[in-house]
């Protein structure tokens, strides 16, 4: 009999009844490369909402936080059904400790504490337009982009240039974040890395639409193949050996070049990372693999 592992998603990602994200076909290509794949491996693979009642758990030993894209509007509610699972003797993956950790964004102070290449990064409690004039002469650009600290997908993000600067009575009355626009997301495209039992997977290059510099498909991105040079890869690998954890199951890491050419992490996703099957044909079995082994 197939062992259940269950894949953690929201109502707006899950096929059936009700209006799915725009993004949602992305929870239709994981599942569709995972589902063969485990059987194979002797599992069987359950889509389920994260807010479904404990007892739709039963039987299942173990779950992925696959497309639960709505948790950084909820975040204290998903982590305590986290909690609640682990508590009840369902492994999850990844763990809590590092779902609390990965979901502030303030993360990337420790790892450029490890070494980790950063992005430079003004961290603030709220913002308002004249936060923004002042974080572009702090950093001496001409453009910035200001983010959620606790937020996934490019939602509630925002740019701003001198010329096209917010209006007067803007503000972003939530922890945010501050940093220089890159030009190489939109010249060159950010880079993604995804890491299964700290063994480098696959690499994705995602390029942003034409006008957009929002990479995510929600925005027009697009994905292409990509095999990273030896110098890029060891950047990546570096950034998990600055996890302060013991191996996560899964780990997608996205970068962007900096100016002087090197990579600098723009996050290392630990939560409900979207696995980009496409450059991944191998996904499926290594993710059925390593399932296996924590199993055992």
């Amino acid at each position: 009999m197939a062992t259940r592992i269950g894949f953690l998603a929201c109502a707006d990602t899950l096929p059936g009844a009700g209006e799915r994200r725009g993004d949602a076909f992305e929870h239709d290509l994981v599942t569709a490369a995972l589902r063969p794949a485990f059987e194979g491996a002797g599992l069987e693979l359950v889509e389920i909402d994260w807010r479904a009642p404990l007892e739709d758990f039963a039987n299942i030993p173990l779950v992925l936080l696959g497309t639960a894209w709505d948790y950084q509007d909820h975040p204290d509610e998903f982590l305590a059904k986290l909690d609640q699972l682990d508590a009840g003797g369902v492994a999850v993956h990844n763990p809590p400790a590092i779902v609390r950790w990965n979901a502030d964004k303030r993360y990337l102070k420790d790892l450029a504490a490890k070494g980790a290449a950063t992005v430079p990064t003004l961290w603030l409690e709220r913002i308002d337009a004249a936060g923004v004039s002042d974080a572009m002469d702090l950093f001496g650009v001409d453009r910035v982009v200001v983010k959620r600290q606790v937020g996934a997908g490019g939602l509630g993000q925002f740019s701003f240039s001198r010329s096209d600067s917010p209006n007067a009575d803007w503000s972003m009355g939530r922890p945010c974040m501050v940093q220089p626009f890159l030009p190489s997301v939109v010249e060159e495209g950010e880079y993604t890395f995804f890491f299964i039992d700290g063994d480098f997977s696959h690499g994705v290059l995602k390029r942003a639409a034409e006008g957009e510099y929002r990479i995510q498909s929600l925005y027009g991105g697009y994905e292409c193949d990509y095999t990273p040079s030896p110098a890029d890869l060891a950047t990546a690998s570096a950034v998990v050996d600055a996890l302060p954890f013991a191996q996560p199951l899964y780990c997608r890491i996205d970068m962007a070049r900096l100016p002087d050419g090197n990579l600098a992490v723009m996050e290392a996703e630990m939560i409900e990372p979207y696995y980009y099957p496409e450059q991944g044909p191998e996904l499926g079995p290594r993710m059925g693999a390593a399932i296996r082994a924590r199993l055992a």
